[in-house]
């Protein structure tokens, strides 16, 4: 072997032995022969570096996975017996190999396994067994090859072929036939003889059995010798936790209702006589989290078997399995109540299945109203956030408090559909009597109190939000829990999580409102002042930002008395932030959106005449202009690139918040009914010179872009004027990525002004330009451009607006058309091909017969019908490529679309051959240039 390629194994080595031993491990798995010297040298032990032996295996694995077959009889021999030597030598090594090595090997014993078991060796472990004996390390890898089978054979994570899985299912039932019995007695052997003196084997062992049980014969382990051992495992700690989810898959295997129900049942009486039922008493949180879910899988099957026993009509089991199911619930709470979530989170399944039952029953027990009633509490107690939980650093912790968050969300959900009454008056009690004194409770009692306050609106779910009309009791608890909250002062609370949770839910009730309009200034003072727009925290201004803008526009109505104040009182908040001022904003531009957004929306929706709602949006983005005007002079001056970047950043957050106004607008009728077109177009004659400015282009033309989007929207045939320039300004120079950017703007000014060959002579331009040989990114940022650039072609063809294309005469017509036929022929990328032949049959559809296009008849038979025949018959048209096959099949369609429409075909059905002979002369004579 290459002594120094392989010193580039070394996780130390330099980047060039790095790549000199890639580039050995490449070579050694294309030569027919390299596994052979790899084989040897784990035979013979001829290496001692980890990386090495490594190495080796993962020649042999690629041999193995892709190369076996190509082998003879003998060297596959040689294979077998390799590993095998190998594995003796195990039980001789001073010291066991690294655990990387010993995974790797598991590994390529699996892979020969299931290429070789049904074949060449039937007595693979009977082999293997007979090797290991009881040879702890041996054990140890005969676990672990195990491990490596099953997952091979049943891991659903690994994608496999369909004839992968018939293979697999084959191996499956040749060895439930043939040896699972004898792997189940040397599992119990193992277990036996390792269970007090190597833990580690045990539970690898203990892991293997609970693999395994999911497809096995279920009476192999659910015996009285397997599962007093697992049980006798339970009281041992260092097994404890392994033998817990070995249990599990036991339980969780699919069997007959009754026989589960009886497996369970058995199970539940040995641990809790063996005192495992006492949660308080055990302070092993990682042991209670596996029994947890161990309780949990329990629950849940029960829960399956009486399910299948009602669909039977099974009554008398279906009863004694729903008796087997309340008599764990008081086990359930305790675990859905302990401090740790990962305990409680792993019975949330459980609980959440039983309340499920529950709903179904006509009539609840008393019992069952009081679990109810308990699992409500419970979810309203771990709802509530711990002391440790960092607000302003959320880690790994905080976002998997979250996410059990969203669990306990599904319980009370599901709760509210068992009986929402009690839920809705639990609530009820919990809010007012913590709102009552919310100066002296913690915080997170105060935010748990608003969050179910909050929860509520999913829970007890209404159309449109009327959550304040209908049900007289409901609408009621709920409108006094929104008044407490307005007039309490709750929002004044020093800390950020009730802060936001105010907010939230003062949004999420905005009709409340609408019933009581007197709480809307107090609402609005708390949004406008230190409590939310203004708020110490960065975190707590962002959020309340968007919340403010909701609220305004949902209750646009009733905000008409506030809209000057409102104003007044925004407008530092709007002041567009220069790099160079040093001055940090309240908020970050993102948020700036939002409150502009606001603004707009409060003068549009506002009652006043059009003259007043034009003087207020004039004030609002004059200081915009003459912002933009400056920055944009500062900028064309500046010589540093990070000072012009910045300065380019602030240009386009000023042409944004501009953009972000004109949202309030629906289209063009409101514009005008509010007086605005004259300064959206000020803004527009503003913002068009960036467009000329040769630094920072691309985020320059973005903004304009987008504004121009919005104008068209806006203001219809009034920007025309703009376009012709604009466009120029953004064509010019132009690289194929800015083109791709810019093609739904020209499809936009298209569909709406049916302006169409200026814009398209730039995109020939960029496409005609002679690129370098080698660069690749611009020869993919061409090939996206002319995608983008047939796509435009097909809307413009497939959404009624062809006329465009004919009305811009003959030549530039022809010219057109011809960049199609060149995508379908010429370019070797099936889905721009595909596109081509979309657009050529659309447009033999629609020009088609005699009213088409003058000279459109000539140019299907010169060029589309040759280009139906040219581009199949390209070597770069791989008929085994599932897009190209796409591109044929619209091929077809477009040939088919031909023979409907053409005369051609009419006149070569006509019966009187004379009839034929006189229209095909006709045909040449007009077919020759």
């Amino acid at each position: 072997m290459d002594e120094q390629a392989l010193l580039g194994l070394n996780p130390n080595a330099d980047s060039d032995f790095r790549q000199r031993a890639l580039a050995y491990f490449e070579q050694l798995k294309i030569s027919p022969d390299a596994w052979q010297v790899c084989a040897e040298a784990l035979a013979q032990r001829t290496y001692s570096d980890d990386h090495v032996k490594f190495f080796c295996f993962q020649v042999l694995e690629h041999q193995v996975k892709y190369k076996y077959s190509e082998l003879t009889t003998v060297q596959q021999q040689l294979i077998r017996e390799t590993l095998i030597s190998w594995l003796q030598a195990q039980m001789l090594n001073p010291q066991p190999e690294k655990t990387f090595i010993r995974n790797k090997a598991a590994q390529v014993f699996a892979l020969l396994f299931v290429t070789e078991y049904l074949t060449k060796w039937p007595k693979f472990f009977f082999d293997i067994l007979s090797v290991v004996d009881l040879n702890p390390r041996g054990v140890d890898l005969y676990l672990r090859i195990l491990m490596a089978i099953d997952s091979e054979l049943v891991d659903r994570d690994v994608v496999h072929t369909s004839e992968e899985a018939r293979r697999n299912t084959l191996i499956k039932d040749t060895m439930r036939e043939q040896c699972i019995p004898n792997l189940v007695e040397s599992w119990y052997q193992i277990l036996q003889n390792y269970q007090f003196t190597n833990s580690e084997v045990t539970c690898q062992c203990l892991e293997v059995v609970g693999a395994y049980v999911s497809w096995i014969d279920l009476s192999l382990i659910a015996n009285d010798r397997f599962i007093n051992m697992l049980l006798g495992h339970m009281s041992i700690e260092v097994l404890r936790e392994e033998a817990c989810d070995c249990l599990f898959e036991v339980v969780n295997k699919g069997m007959d209702p009754v026989d589960k129900m009886k497996l369970v049942e058995s199970l539940c009486q040995v641990l809790q006589s063996a005192g495992f039922f006492s949660i308080d008493q055990e302070e092993d949180v990682d042991f209670l989290a596996r029994f947890s879910k161990l309780v949990n899988g329990m629950g849940q099957s029960l829960i399956v078997s009486w399910s299948k026993l009602i669909k039977n009509g099974d009554i008398k089991n279906a009863q004694e399995a729903l008796q087997a199911i309340e008599t764990k619930v008081a086990l359930m709470l305790q675990l859905l109540i302990h401090e740790d979530d990962d305990i409680s989170s792993n019975i949330i399944g459980f609980c959440y299945d039983y309340l499920h039952i529950l709903k179904q029953l006509t009539v609840l027990s008393d019992q069952q109203k009081a679990n109810v009633e308990a699992i409500m509490l419970a979810v309203m107690k771990k709802l509530t956030y711990d002391e440790e939980y960092n607000f302003e650093n959320e880690g790994e912790d905080e976002a998997m408090f979250v996410e059990y968050r969203k669990q306990l969300k599904l319980l009370l959900d599901r709760l509210a559909q068992v009986s929402p009454e009690l839920l809705l008056a639990s609530v009820r009690r919990v809010f007012s009597s913590t709102l009552q004194n919310w100066q002296t409770t913690r915080f997170m009692e105060v935010e748990v109190a608003i969050r179910l306050l909050y929860m509520l609106a999913e829970a007890l779910p209404v159309s449109h939000g009327a959550h304040f009309s209908g049900d007289v009791s409901k609408a009621s608890a709920l409108q006094d829990m929104m008044r407490t909250l307005v007039t309490s002062g709750v929002s004044s609370y020093q800390h950020t999580s009730v802060t936001l949770e105010f907010f939230e839910t003062v949004v999420r009730y905005e009709k409340f409102f609408t019933v009581e309009p007197q709480h809307i200034p107090c609402v609005l003072m708390a949004f406008l002042d230190h409590r939310g727009l203004r708020h110490s925290s960065a975190k707590v201004r962002s959020r309340t930002a968007y919340l403010f803008s909701r609220f305004v526009k949902s209750l646009n109505k009733q905000m008409n008395p506030f809209i000057e104040d409102i104003l007044n009182r925004i407008q530092d908040l709007l002041e567009l932030s220069p790099p160079e001022n040093g001055h940090q904003s309240l908020l970050s531009s993102d948020d700036q959106l939002f409150i502009y957004e606001t603004a707009g929306v409060l003068i549009v929706n506002s009652e006043y005449p059009a003259e007043r709602k034009q003087a207020l949006m004039r004030n609002l983005l004059t200081p915009l202009m003459e912002k933009f005007k400056i920055l944009l002079e500062k900028l064309m001056l500046a010589q540093d690139e990070e000072r012009q970047a910045s300065l380019a950043d602030c240009l386009n957050h000023a042409v944004g918040f501009a953009s972000r106004t004109s949202k309030a607008f629906s289209n063009k009728q409101t514009v005008k009914q509010c007086g605005c077109s004259e300064v959206y177009l000020d803004c527009l004659q503003t913002f068009l010179p960036a467009l000329s400015c040769p630094l920072q282009k691309d985020i320059l033309r973005s903004g304009v872009r987008t504004f121009l989007h919005r104008m068209i929207i806006c203001l219809e045939e009034e920007v025309l004027p703009f376009i012709p320039s604009a466009s120029e300004h953004m064509l010019k120079d132009c690289e194929a990525k800015d083109l791709q950017e810019f093609i739904p703007l020209i499809n936009q000014i298209t569909a709406k002004f049916k302006m169409f060959m200026p814009l398209l002579h730039a995109i020939f331009e960029v496409l005609l330009r002679p690129a370098e040989e080698n660069d690749q990114s611009a020869a993919l940022e061409k090939q996206m451009l002319r995608r983008s650039y047939f796509a435009f072609l097909q809307t413009v063809t497939g959404s009624g607006m062809s006329e465009v294309i004919a009305n811009q005469g003959a030549e530039n017509v022809e010219r057109v058309l011809v960049t199609v036929i060149q995508g379908a022929v010429e370019y070797p990328d099936p889905i721009a091909q595909k596109t081509c032949f979309i657009i050529l049959s659309k447009l033999v559809e629609l020009w088609g017969g005699k009213d088409g296009p003058v000279g459109f008849a000539d140019f299907v038979y010169k060029h589309i019908v040759p280009a139906c025949f040219l581009a199949p018959l390209k070597q770069t048209f791989d008929l085994a490529d599932a897009q190209t096959v796409l591109a044929l099949s619209e091929c077809a369609v477009t040939l088919k679309t031909i023979h409907l429409k053409r005369e051609f075909c009419q006149a070569l059905q006509q019966p009187d051959a004379k009839v034929f002979k006189n229209y095909l002369k006709v045909f040449f004579q007009r077919a020759k240039p």
